[in-house]
């Protein structure tokens, strides 16, 4: 009795239902917003590159760059973008789609979880929480694995749940495809969370030893057959080839690093794959502040709550998401490799752990923490966007506009139809950080993507009179242009450009720095055109202003042997 009435909430009344239906809607405009936006970042541009090459190979198990073996994802959001650009062809919308496909089954797993354990209320707070969470919002256009992950996460933990309640064949069989799924996504490591929400559910209820009993043995084993397909692309590829060399060595196993370098050896950044800084314990506490924005330090304080009402031996009406959740991001934490993004995939755990804690209602402190945390950002935002649109002068003020006036009407409409208070908090909250990420996502980030060398040169290699250019990259980080041009590109160290034959069909494509190392060598080369190019991806505030913007600009090229 004690955990329903911690979880009782405020019924929502007919006045405010209609608007959650509205920030739904728009929260799905805002993330299909960018859907054609030219790629900015090179994970984007290696990813679609090495889809591309398996369809042009016509080989979905062997994965490719610049021609040559590559070693570090494995295999899953591969197959489903090289499945999409078979459907609607190459481009960049056609890779993004599967992922925001992946991440609309993500919020129908995160709503159905959350309703299975608390009200309708909660659960579409929850969804709507996860959909206005700010890195989901930069994930769905800048994409890599993490949308995939996401789904296949929460999807997991759902069917296990209904699969420890019931024992169906259904739901033994979907748990064990999407862990499987998962697993093929981004390693074994998934199981913490997946696993590790199972085994704290366990522990509170004071089942513990049920994790052996035969039905969940059943289960790892069903988890282990539907992972095949990925043992079996590697061994194919890597382990039948003790001679290729990989990582500057023979004899590499792919099975051995997706089971162990991959993992333990990024957790310990001494693997084949290293990140330069070393890992900081309280790196994802201070990520989630932005992350996590604009529910970070809900979040935080749900969490305490959440743990304080463990220990006044309070039940909870679930343990998945604090379990699985709080033990995968200790991890991450402990881990000297880390990245962002990383947290994107607990993102419907913490939303589900924040959800009820948006309206419940609460001691005078804790009510005016609330307001103060949600408040902040439903402040801060749009004031940030509006001197971001100052600075950065676009070429036209259309969708300033229509931002503006979508969101500015929709809140009004929120303030004076939403009576009750926590509500119309949540709601205006939501409002904000969509203003916010529609103007990001049509255009802040068109106009990053328009200053980039690699998408201007790739496309102008395509033209008849290259046909029967070979193509070349002096660095392998020019992804991007590996995309867009439609011909093989071959990775050639600058080093070795002698090796090229000097006869006018090798094309290389080559940055300021590089042509200079060229330059300084004395090397004989013919620039055929040079491309403006913004070459960071992180956004300085000397790109945005516009009139300091040519200061960090750069040049990239296309020369010729």
């Amino acid at each position: 009795m004690a955990a329903l009435k911690l979880y009782l909430l405020p019924v929502m009344t007919n006045n405010s239902k209609p608007f959650y239906l509205l920030i739904f809607i728009t929260a799905l405009l805002v993330s299909f917003a960018g859907i054609t936006t030219d790629f900015f970042t090179d994970d984007q541009g290696l990813y679609a590159s090495i889809a591309k090459s398996m369809v042009h190979n016509h080989d979905m198990l062997q994965l490719f760059s610049y021609n040559r073996d590559w070693l570090d994802k494995p295999h899953f959001p591969f197959w489903a973008t090289a499945i999409s650009f078979k459907l609607f062809g190459i481009s960049v919308w056609a890779y993004r789609l599967p992922a925001l496909l992946f991440f609309l089954l993500g919020l129908l797993y995160t709503y159905r979880f959350a309703r299975r354990f608390y009200t309708k209320e909660v659960a579409l707070t929850a969804v709507l929480i996860l959909m206005t969470a700010q890195h989901i919002l930069l994930s769905n256009l800048d994409v890599r694995a993490e949308p995939y992950l996401m789904a296949l996460i929460i999807g997991s933990l759902y069917h296990i749940a209904r699969y420890n309640d019931k024992g169906t064949f259904k739901h033994l069989l979907l748990a064990a495809i999407l862990t499987a799924c998962a697993i093929m996504t981004k390693g074994v490591f998934v199981i913490v969370v997946i696993y590790g929400g199972l085994l704290g559910q366990f522990i509170f209820q004071k089942k513990f030893l049920q994790v052996f009993y035969g039905k969940w043995l059943l289960l790892y084993l069903l988890t282990f057959i539907f992972t095949l397909p990925e043992f079996y692309a590697l061994y194919i590829q890597f382990d039948m080839h003790p001679e290729k060399l990989v990582f500057d060595r023979h004899n590499v196993s792919g099975i051995w690093w997706f089971l162990w370098d991959s993992q333990f050896g990024r957790f310990a950044n001494n693997g084949p794959i290293k990140q330069k800084a070393s890992g900081d314990v309280f790196f994802f506490l201070h990520t989630l502040l932005w992350a996590f924005l604009p529910w970070c330090l809900l979040f935080y304080y749900s969490v305490y709550k959440s743990i304080k009402t463990i220990v006044q031996k309070v039940t909870l009406p679930e343990y998945y998401t604090l379990s699985g959740g709080l033990l995968l991001l200790a991890l991450f934490s402990l881990s000297r490799f880390q990245l962002p993004f990383y947290t994107n995939i607990l993102f419907p755990l913490f939303a589900i752990i924040t959800a009820p804690y948006c309206f419940k209602q609460l001691s005078r402190a804790a009510s005016a923490f609330r307001k103060m945390a949600l408040g902040l950002f439903m402040i801060v935002l749009p004031i940030v966007i509006i001197i971001i649109h100052l600075y950065l002068k676009p070429a036209t003020q259309l969708l300033f506009i229509v931002d503006v006036v979508v969101f500015g009407l929709l809140a009004t409409l929120i303030y004076i139809k939403v009576k009750q208070p926590a509500y119309r908090l949540f709601m205006l909250t939501c409002c904000s950080v969509l203003f916010a990420n529609f103007y990001l996502n049509t255009v802040v980030f068109p106009t990053i993507a328009s200053y980039n060398g690699q998408v201007a040169a790739g496309k102008y290699i395509n033209q008849a009179k290259f046909a029967g250019a070979h193509v070349y990259s002096v660095r392998p980080a020019n992804n991007i242009f590996q995309f867009y041009c439609e011909k093989p590109v071959d990775y050639i160290p600058i080093e070795e450009l002698d090796k090229i034959p000097a006869n006018g069909q090798a094309i290389l494509f080559v940055s300021q720095p590089s042509l200079d190392q060229l330059n300084a060598a004395h090397a004989q080369f013919r620039i055929i055109k040079a491309f403006t190019d913004y070459p960071q991806e992180n956004i300085l505030p000397a790109f945005i202003n516009s009139a300091t913007r040519h200061k960090v600009l750069s040049k990239v090229y296309l020369i010729s042997r």
